[in-house]
């Protein structure tokens, strides 16, 4: 992936984060930790906000390449060439997909054949529904059949593909809100475990410890390192129920974006959401408390 400038714009601040963080708060493990989570966040962020904004654009080309197909349909129909009809086209308004079909005309002009033209234009978009239907209309384009069937063929097949996604999103949209409400359920349990029923198994394990001692033993001394290893327990119980935290809001991330939209790399967004709300969350109470 080619870095552009939001992207460094991201790593510098993340890295100005994480070096100011070192140096004003290293002795502090508590504020360290959550200054590391922020600048990893800022880092991270315009890569997430690159990937969502890459599904709307694969979502509205392929719109458009739907109403190109019908479009195109009724041109062949008329009796026009595909050749020329793509040519006509190029002058209207199809969005982001305008450009591909300006250079698609383009190499047509230049004589070459439309069904290569129509090869570098689906690899160029790289979506999967647009390079099946222009595989399709490649094909027919060299029969010599019917074009203007296959390509009505082709406009009714794009529209029924999104409207099963259209439908699909709709019936698992509630999916996806109860993923988000049990996983900050999930948390909440996570913090009551941390700050209240954690101290107290210390505290119980403790005073065990100190019944056992014997009267010649510094009773003083073992009570206070007691203390110690008790804080100490519980802090490294506390990190490990974060790192619980943010594995279980990767995971979850991923699978509401593989119910929801068909794409285990859609789900990054959602795990990119939950990690950081988790670390906030989690954090930002170890600080507090």
């Amino acid at each position: 992936m080619k870095l552009k400038k939001m992207h460094w714009i991201g790593i510098i601040f993340g890295v100005i984060v994480l070096l100011v963080g070192g140096i004003l708060f290293w002795n502090d493990k508590n504020i360290l930790i959550f200054l590391v989570g922020i600048a990893l966040g800022v880092i991270v962020l315009p890569f997430i906000v690159e990937l969502a904004i890459g599904g709307k654009r694969e979502e509205s080309i392929n719109k458009m390449f739907l109403e190109f197909s019908r479009n195109l349909a009724e041109s062949v129909t008329t009796g026009t060439p595909i050749s020329k009809s793509i040519i006509n086209m190029r002058k209207k308004n199809y969005g982001p997909l305008t450009v591909h079909i300006n250079k698609l005309a383009n190499q047509i002009e230049l004589g070459i054949p439309v069904d290569r033209a129509l090869k570098t234009f689906s690899n160029d978009i790289g979506s999967p529904v647009i390079q099946r239907a222009v595989a399709l209309i490649g094909e027919a384009e060299k029969a010599g059949g019917e074009i203007n069937f296959i390509l009505e063929s082709v406009a009714n097949s794009i529209a029924e593909v999104d409207k099963l996604n259209k439908e699909r999103r709709a019936a698992i949209s509630s999916l996806v809100a109860q993923g988000y409400i049990i996983f900050f359920i999930f948390i909440g349990i996570a913090l009551v475990m941390q700050f209240k029923i954690l101290p107290l198994t210390s505290d119980i394990g403790s005073f065990n410890t100190f019944g056992n001692v014997g009267v010649g033993v510094g009773v003083g001394s073992l009570q206070s390192g007691e203390q110690v290893q008790k804080e100490v327990n519980v802090e490294d119980l506390g990190r490990s129920f974060l790192y619980l935290l943010l594995v279980q809001g990767f995971f979850t991330g991923l699978t509401i974006g593989k119910l929801s939209e068909g794409k285990i790399k859609s789900g990054l967004k959602h795990s990119f959401i939950l990690m950081m709300a988790a670390f906030l969350i989690s954090a930002g109470a170890n600080l507090l408390f």
